[in-house]
């Protein structure tokens, strides 16, 4: 049984949780949409959409419906981190322990960049944030990129500062360990993706069309060859985001007109198509900007002209194409760089744009079954409030899913478990925590524990990993 672009149960079934019927991409707006203003967005790993307000300290949870439907979801409000610390443009993560970091922030509250240093975690057990410090004597952390490693620990950069000021952090003791020698030039605005096999990949905006390769093994920056068109502008260094497909090629978006790729099975950089003009033959790019991967395997990218021109136009890229889609109905309104892309359980993208009206992507196409997550190790009883560990392939999926760069990291590659129930098909999602890390991680066993819900319903169920809206087989159990 699959459920969502993974779990068809019925026609009826898919058409409820997904809650429209289209043949063709589309934008939906939710059913009940926020009363503040949305900036960014993060998954649980509950299912639930974590929302800060645009420049405050609040924040505020979307929650699916029993359907599992976000389109028909309820809003709550959530802990505000302290209210010296509303920060706009950030490094961030959800981390294997299942907590949420923020570290940073190019502004903070409102007024002029102050590049802090400030940073708070998100406990979801508690509902409550805690002051976390940057490495010890880092000056600036600001607009920062950031991933998390293959290893789980937390790889973060300095936005501004020397080409040597990067750290990682251990979870388990919570302590920062400088690393990255070797950097070719500074971190300002570039971004990391995280490779198959656990490097990461960075394009440099200083040495225009240089590019680096991080190894964990060594701490150490290599050079990742040279870009064979210019994807960095000159004015500000921008840059747009990149994003690793399912075939193991990176789409690397430019500030400029251009796009490249590069191949991660040989280490080669080629040219792809030029971003075109709009209907007001203004020049398209992502001069800072979100894109995401689909389930289908192409990538969703907002564009809009110029320098934080206002006029979005959506593209996916489908490896060899840009395809022009639909756009939300803010888009005359908005910049690139107001957009935020979450991949979500259900394979939709939902997108943010600092407006009122939150809008759901469904494209078309299915993810090839290559793709999925694969469970292969599993308790069939299962008992609410109960902590379970299940065991799999592919669990945090080939790709991180969302980017955007140095200014904000929404990356879903971790397992979420949901529970169906077979006689009413409500949908049920477990907390996961202490899971694995990585993409494209092959035949390699890993694994999630996953808390199960107090209020899940009892009787026969099927049990689904989901992860970049691609979801696993389904395992038969019992909820006793």
């Amino acid at each position: 049984m699959k459920v969502l672009r993974a779990l068809s149960l019925t026609c009826a079934v898919l058409v409820a949780w997904l809650g429209v019927a289209s043949a063709q991409p589309a934008w939906y707006p939710l059913a009940t949409q926020p009363t503040f203003f949305p900036s960014q967005v993060f998954l649980l790993t509950d299912g639930r959409v974590m929302v800060q307000a645009y420049e405050s300290s609040n924040w505020y949870a979307l929650t699916p419906d029993i359907n599992g439907s976000y389109l028909n979801g309820t809003w709550s409000q959530l802990a505000s981190t302290d209210a010296n610390y509303a920060p706009l443009f950030y490094a961030s993560a959800i981390l294997p322990d299942g907590r949420l970091i923020i570290q940073g922030g190019e502004y903070n509250i409102s007024g002029p960049a102050v590049f802090t240093t400030k940073g708070a975690v998100y406990d979801p057990y508690t509902n409550k944030w805690s002051a976390h410090s940057a490495p010890k004597g880092w000056k600036i952390v600001g607009d920062a990129q950031s991933v998390v490693l293959a290893d789980g620990k937390f790889l973060m950069a300095s936005c501004c500062d020397d080409p040597s000021t990067a750290a990682f952090l251990e979870g388990a003791t919570d302590k920062w360990t400088a690393t990255g020698t070797g950097k070719a030039d500074s971190y300002d605005e570039e971004a990391f993706t995280l490779l198959p096999g656990g490097k990461v990949l960075t394009v440099d905006t200083t040495i225009h069309k240089g590019s680096e390769i991080y190894d964990p093994t060594t701490g150490a920056w290599s050079s990742a060859g040279s870009l064979p068109v210019d994807v960095a502008e000159y004015v500000g260094d921008e840059i747009g985001p990149a994003v690793l497909r399912p075939d193991g090629t990176v789409i690397q978006f430019g500030a400029t007109a251009h796009n490249a790729v590069y191949d991660t099975n040989t280490g080669t950089w080629s040219a792809a198509p030029d971003f075109p003009l709009n209907g007001s033959m203004q020049q398209l790019d992502v001069y800072d900007g979100p894109a995401a991967l689909l389930p289908n395997g192409n990538v969703l990218v907002m564009t809009s002209p110029g320098q934080y021109m206002k006029g979005a136009q959506f593209f996916e890229w489908d490896g060899t194409n840009f395809n022009t889609e639909a756009n939300t109905p803010n888009a005359a309104n908005a910049s690139s760089y107001f957009g935020r892309l979450l991949v979500l359980p259900t394979g939709g993208v939902l997108q943010t744009d600092y407006s009122k009206d939150i809008e759901i992507y469904f494209s078309t196409g299915d993810p090839d079954p290559s793709w999925e997550p694969v469970i292969t190790e599993f308790k069939a009883k299962l008992h609410p409030g109960h902590t379970e560990t299940l065991r799999g392939t592919q669990l945090t999926g080939l790709s991180e899913g969302g980017a955007f760069g140095d200014d904000f990291q929404d990356a879903t590659n971790y397992p979420l478990v949901r529970i169906i129930n077979v006689s009413t098909n409500h949908v049920f999602y477990c907390r996961t925590h202490k899971f694995s890390s990585g993409v494209a991680t092959g035949s390699t066993i890993q694994s999630t524990d996953f808390d199960i819900p107090a209020g899940v319903e009892t009787g026969p169920s099927y049990l689904q990993v989901v992860t970049n809206g691609i979801a696993s087989n389904s395992v038969d159990v019992t909820v006793e």
